[in-house]
């Protein structure tokens, strides 16, 4: 199956898990990824770790996407970091506006990611192919499905290239979503992005948080395994695996694997997939 794919990290919060994540990667770099994305924390806390663990990839011989939240930034400090970025060799953003650290107001000169991207574009040109996030079962924190997809379309005629989407479990969501992004005039690549089940009690409280929506009959079974993590990971395999070879053969662009810092659950579904060169 010849079809792009990329991978996303998170930026490690020690010495043992900064080790642990530069052995997942070189087992993952088999998957030959057309780039690696490296998320940001809320209000920019791990932007020194984001940027780093950046820098490790480049100088792995990979591309690298830096992940760009603008709640609370300034306009001087983004201008000062797209500089630093593009300093270190970095063709790739993904452009979001990030959430808040607990605590805090709003705060910063950006309200939107659709303002990020318009900044971004007016300040570097081209320099950047600029990612954002999609949400094809709604933004949690949107008023409606009308509003969501309009703020979708904001960030797109801000300057988009591409999209890769919040997780998800139900295909025809993504498919829907497709749907309405191209009845609003929008040809912008929509990439699905796919998270394999490596537990259940994270993956219920971590989708429960931000709207992934966890089907009734996936939920139910993956309790239904108590703590035996082998099962869960062997069922949630065929579950995954299934999902993907539906949204490849209904026409899904690339594929974006979040990695969770691991290596064996994504090479292993890639395997069962027949991506990459693994």
């Amino acid at each position: 199956m010849a079809l792009p794919l990329s991978l996303e990290f998170f930026p490690p919060k020690t010495p043992e898990g900064a080790s642990r994540l530069r052995a997942a990667r070189q087992q993952l770099y088999a998957l030959a990824p057309e780039f690696c994305s490296v998320t940001y924390g809320a209000g920019g806390s791990t932007q020194a770790g984001t940027f780093a663990t950046v820098q490790e990839i480049l100088a792995e011989g990979v591309a690298a996407a830096s992940h760009f939240s603008c709640i609370g930034a300034t306009r001087a400090g983004v201008r000062a970091q797209l500089a630093q970025l593009k300093a270190m060799g970095v063709k790739r953003l993904v452009a979001l506006r990030g959430d808040l650290p607990s605590g805090y107001g709003m705060g910063g000169e950006f309200q939107y990611a659709s303002d990020l991207v318009a900044f971004i574009r007016a300040e570097t040109g081209r320099d950047f192919r600029i990612e954002v996030a999609a949400y094809p079962e709604m933004h949690p924190q949107a008023r409606s499905p009308e509003a969501d997809l309009k703020a979708f379309a904001a960030k797109v005629q801000a300057g988009a290239d591409s999209a890769i989407t919040q997780y998800f479990f139900n295909a025809d969501a993504y498919f829907r979503f497709v749907d309405e992004v191209r009845a609003a005039g929008l040809e912008l690549p929509v990439v699905p992005g796919i998270m394999p089940i490596l537990g259940a009690t994270q993956l219920l409280r971590f989708s429960d948080a931000c709207g992934a929506e966890v089907p009734r009959w996936l939920r139910l079974r993956l309790q239904g395994f108590g703590d035996d993590v082998a099962s869960i990971r062997a069922f949630g395999l065929d579950v995954v695996a299934r999902l993907c070879e539906r949204l490849v053969a209904g026409g899904a662009p690339a594929l974006h694997f979040y990695t969770m810092n691991q290596g064996a659950p994504t090479l292993e579904l890639c395997r069962r997939l027949g991506l990459g060169q693994a």
